[in-house]
């Protein structure tokens, strides 16, 4: 997090809408495995479920399922024959996933494809509508370009954990080899998006920071 007045994040979470028990159920159940930072959400999901809901999207792709609280929540706002396509590698917490998704009318709508997201988006049929990137951090750059090339002409790419607790302000090696080359990842994805002609971007400080991107071309003006 971002260094915010102290419960300046526990406010924001206390004034946007309760979600149905489900999504309470998912944070107990990751609680019990020590990676809660990494789960998005009340406030993240909700951002992301009103990005669905106000784009009309029918087609949401997603890379970084983890316990699956983000996927229902943008599921929960697509229509009923829309559909989301979420990519992990790890079994366990993606069990987490389908035991909850499985209790929830949206989750018919999830499609779970367990295999490494640099295989799985090469075999993907474009059009998505939404494209959110909450994954492993030395494949952003890919995921970036493929997500791209994958977007519909006037979708929207969403990228998480772009501001990476403020450690872009500082030097790469700040906290050893593993946070090194995810600094160094995200800093290069945020140049390399700021500089593309190709998109119109803006970044915001919800959490841990996120990137919104869509196609140049898609102007409205």
């Amino acid at each position: 997090m971002l260094d915010f007045p102290a419960g300046i994040d526990e406010y924001a979470t206390a004034h946007t809408t309760v979600p149905d028990s489900v999504f309470d159920d998912i944070a107990v159940d990751v609680e019990a495995t020590g990676a809660a930072g990494m789960m998005s959400g009340r406030s993240v999901g909700y951002f992301l479920n009103t990005l669905v809901t106000i784009s009309g999207a029918k087609r949401v792709l997603e890379v970084g399922t983890f316990v699956g609280y983000s996927a229902l929540m943008m599921a929960s706002a697509l229509p009923e024959d829309g559909e989301l396509i979420t990519c992990d590698v790890s079994e366990d917490f993606t069990a987490i996933a389908r035991k909850h998704w499985a209790r929830h009318p949206a989750g018919k709508k999830i499609d779970l494809r367990l295999a490494p997201a640099t295989e799985t988006l090469e075999n993907l049929d474009p059009p998505f509508d939404l494209v959110f990137i909450d994954a492993d951090k030395k494949n952003y750059a890919f995921y970036y370009e493929k997500a791209l090339e994958l977007l519909a002409p006037r979708g929207l790419i969403v990228v998480d954990n772009v501001l990476w607790a403020g450690r872009v302000l500082g030097p790469d090696d700040a906290e050893g080899e593993m946070e090194e080359d995810a600094t160094r990842s995200i800093k290069s994805l945020n140049e390399t998006v700021q500089n593309d002609d190709r998109v119109v971007n803006v970044m915001l400080t919800v959490r841990d920071g996120m990137m919104l991107i869509r196609k140049a071309d898609a102007h409205l003006v």
